[in-house]
C-alpha cells in the first residue's frame, strides 16, 4: 500500500506539468489560427499519469507502472473536453486489468502493443498490435495490455480519462455492465 502510495504521489507532480503543457504556446507548435497546434516529438513533455485518473489499486502481483504520460492536446481531466494523449512504456510493462468510462481510441506509433479484454492478465489471450495499428476499447470494457521494446500509443477520446483497476473477488468476475 506504501508503495502505490508513493507512486500517486510522484505521479501527482508529474502530471501538474504534463497538464499545464495543454494550454502552454510551445516549441514547435505553428502561430496560425487560435488552437492550430504542430507539435514535434521532441517538444512533448513526457510524465506520469495524472493519479486524480487513476482508480483503484493495481494488483500486488504488478509492479508499479514506469509508463509516461504526454498530453498532445486537449486536456483529459475535463469532462466532455476531446483529448490526445501518447503514452510512452518501456519494454516488458504489464498493465492489470482496467477499465474506462469512456472510449479509448489507440494507435501505435512506436514498438509492439499487445492487448487483451477480461479480468485476468492472460498473455496467450492478447492480440499483437504493431506500428501502425488501432484498436478501440469500448467504454466499460475490462481490458489489459504488455509491450514489446519501447513502445509508444496515441490515445485520443473525450474526457476525462480514467483509469480504474479491476479488483474483484474470484467468485464474483462481471463485467461492468452486468
Amino acid at each position: 500500500m506504501k508503495r502505490n502510495t508513493i507512486f500517486v504521489l510522484i505521479l501527482g507532480l508529474a502530471a501538474v506539468g504534463c497538464l499545464a503543457q495543454a494550454g502552454d504556446t510551445r516549441k514547435g507548435t505553428s502561430g496560425g489560427a487560435k488552437g492550430h497546434i504542430m507539435l514535434s516529438p521532441e517538444h512533448l513533455k513526457w510524465g506520469p499519469i495524472n493519479p486524480a485518473s487513476i482508480q483503484g489499486t493495481p494488483p500486488a502481483d504488478f509492479p508499479p507502472l514506469k509508463s509516461q504520460v504526454a498530453v498532445v492536446s486537449g486536456d483529459p481531466s475535463k469532462a466532455g473536453s476531446p483529448f490526445v494523449i501518447r503514452i510512452k512504456t518501456p519494454d516488458g510493462e504489464r498493465v492489470p486489468p482496467h477499465w474506462h468510462p469512456q472510449d479509448e481510441n489507440i494507435t501505435v506509433l512506436q514498438g509492439t502493443f499487445f492487448l487483451g479484454t477480461g479480468e485476468k492478465f492472460d498473455h496467450g489471450s492478447g492480440h499483437e498490435l504493431k506500428v501502425g495499428s488501432y484498436a478501440k476499447m469500448p467504454k466499460n470494457t475490462w481490458h489489459f495490455a504488455w509491450t514489446k521494446g519501447e513502445t509508444i500509443v496515441q490515445v485520443h477520446g473525450v474526457g476525462p480519462f480514467v483509469v480504474n483497476f479491476v479488483k474483484i473477488p474470484e467468485a464474483a468476475q462481471k463485467t461492468p455492465s452486468q
